[in-house]
C-alpha cells in the first residue's frame, strides 16, 4: 500500500523565490498543454501524444526567447506537470463515459497565478535527497529545512511540495508501505463494533461508549467572523488586504488541522481495539443542503470514515459499510421489531412489543453492527483489504527530528 508522509518546511527567503519560480513555471507548461488540447479539439485533430506535448512545450520552448525561463527549474516537475495534464483528461474522458465513480469530472481548467495553493512534484529520476543533517535537498532550490515528526518507514518513491493557503510549505513523501510490519503494529484482537455517527455525540458505539463532538468550527467561529470582517473592509490589491487573507486562511487552517488530528487520534483506536467495525454510508451531500449544513461539515464524518477505509486495509482490519437507508434508527436491537419513523428530538423511546427502554444512538449502533454480520466477520472471515491509493498528510507536521530520519 502506498501512503503520504506530510511534513513542515521552513524554506529562507532565496528558496521562497526558487519556489515561487517553479511553481510558476509548473504553471505554465501546465497552462500550455491545456491550451494545446484545447486548440487540437476544436480544430477536430487528434489530441497530441505525451511525448509530442514534452518536445514541444518543454524541449523546444527552453530554446525560445518567450519561454527560455522554463531551463531555471528542474525539468522532471515540469514533465510531471505535463503527467497532470494527462491524469486529468483520462479522469475527465472516463467521468464521460460513466467508468469513474463518484460525482462527474469537468475538463481541465488553466491554474491561476493567484491561486492559494500551490505544489510541484519531483520523483526518483530527479536526484533529489535527504541530507545527513535532515534537511530536503531540491534540484535547483537548495537545501529545505524540515521538521521531522517521526522517521519514514522506507525510502520515498517522490516528493511533492506544497504552499498551502496560509503561506504553510509541506513536503508529501508517498512511501511503499511493508504488510508484514504493518500485520505486527496491531494487536490481535476478535473484537468486533458498530459506530453511529451524528451531531449529539460526533460518535457512538455499540458498546455504549459515547464520543463528544469537538465542533471545531463552532468554537473558532467567533475569531473567524472578526478576521473575515477585517478583511472584507482592506482596498482589494493593497497589502494590508493580502495579509489580512493570510490571517483568515491561518485561522481555517488551524481549525482543520485540529479537526485532522481528532480523526487521526479516533480512527486509530478503533483500528488498533477492533477487527471489525460496521458503520453507516451516510449521504453527507444531501444532509449538507440542510439547515445543519454547517455543523455537519463540522463533524468532517466523509474523511473520518475515509481514514478508517484506508487504516482497516493496511493493518488487516475489516471496514463494513451498511446502506444508507438501514432503518437503524427504527428498529429495536432487541426484537427486531420496526417501530417506525422517530423526530430527532426523541432520544430515548420504548419498544411497543418487547418493552425495552432505548437510547436512540446507542440503538443505532447496535443494528449498525448487526445489519453489517460482525459477529462472523470477528470469529474468522477471510479479511480481503483492497488496493488504497496514496493517502494525503498521513502524518503530522510537528516534533523533533527523530533518529533515523529516513530508512
Amino acid at each position: 500500500m502506498q501512503l503520504r508522509y506530510a511534513f513542515r518546511l521552513y524554506p529562507d527567503t532565496v528558496q521562497r523565490t526558487a519556489l515561487a519560480k517553479a511553481f510558476g513555471c509548473a504553471r505554465v507548461v501546465f497552462n500550455d498543454a491545456v491550451r494545446a488540447r484545447e486548440h487540437a479539439r476544436r480544430a477536430g485533430e487528434a489530441f497530441p501524444k505525451a511525448g509530442e506535448l514534452s518536445k514541444r512545450l518543454i524541449t523546444e520552448a527552453k530554446r525560445t526567447e518567450a519561454r527560455s525561463w522554463l531551463g531555471e527549474v528542474s525539468a522532471v516537475m515540469l514533465q510531471q506537470a505535463l503527467r497532470d495534464v494527462e491524469a486529468a483528461y483520462r479522469n475527465f474522458f472516463a467521468s464521460l463515459k460513466g467508468q469513474r465513480q463518484g460525482a462527474k469530472t469537468g475538463a481541465p481548467r488553466f491554474k491561476s497565478r493567484k491561486d492559494t495553493r500551490q505544489s510541484i512534484r519531483f520523483t526518483a529520476n530527479a536526484r533529489w535527497s535527504i541530507t545527513d543533517s535532515g534537511r530536503l535537498n531540491l534540484p535547483k532550490i537548495g537545501a529545505v529545512k524540515v521538521k521531522w515528526s517521526r522517521a519514514l518507514p522506507s525510502q520515498p518513491s517522490s516528493v511533492t511540495v506544497i504552499k498551502d493557503a496560509a503561506g504553510r510549505y509541506f513536503a508529501s513523501f508517498v512511501i511503499d508501505t511493508d504488510p508484514a510490519a504493518d500485520a505486527t503494529r496491531m494487536p490481535d484482537t476478535d473484537q468486533a463494533i458498530g459506530i453511529d455517527l451524528g451531531l449529539t455525540h460526533f460518535a457512538v458505539l455499540s458498546d455504549g461508549t459515547k464520543i463528544d463532538s469537538p465542533r471545531f468550527l463552532r468554537r473558532a467561529e467567533k475569531k473567524l467572523k472578526r478576521s473575515q470582517r477585517e478583511l472584507s473592509r482592506k482596498q482589494k490589491g493593497s497589502k494590508n488586504r493580502e495579509k489580512a487573507r493570510l490571517k483568515v486562511a491561518r485561522a481555517y487552517a488551524k481549525v482543520t488541522d485540529a479537526r485532522k488530528e481528532f480523526h487521526h487520534q479516533l480512527s486509530t483506536k478503533l483500528i488498533r481495539d477492533n477487527q471489525a467495525i460496521g458503520v453507516e454510508d451516510l449521504a453527507v451531500k444531501g444532509l449538507a443542503r440542510t439547515r445543519r449544513a454547517k455543523s455537519v461539515h463540522d463533524a468532517g464524518w466523509s474523511a473520518f470514515v475515509t481514514m478508517l477505509e484506508y487504516k482497516a486495509a493496511r493493518y488487516g482490519r475489516t471496514l463494513v459499510k451498511i446502506g444508507r437507508f438501514t432503518p437503524t434508527s427504527q428498529t429495536c436491537s432487541a426484537c427486531g421489531i420496526k417501530d417506525g419513523p422517530k423526530p430527532l428530538n426523541v432520544r430515548e423511546w420504548t419498544c411497543t412489543v418487547c418493552g425495552t427502554l432505548h437510547d436512540r444512538d446507542h440503538n443505532a449502533a447496535i443494528n449498525v453492527k448487526t445489519a453489517a454480520g460482525l459477529a462472523v466477520a470477528a470469529c474468522g472471515a477471510p479479511v480481503r483489504p483492497g488496493l488504497v491509493p496514496a493517502q494525503r498528510e498521513e502524518t503530522g507536521s510537528h516534533g523533533s527530528p527523530p533518529e533515523p530520519r529516513a530508512a
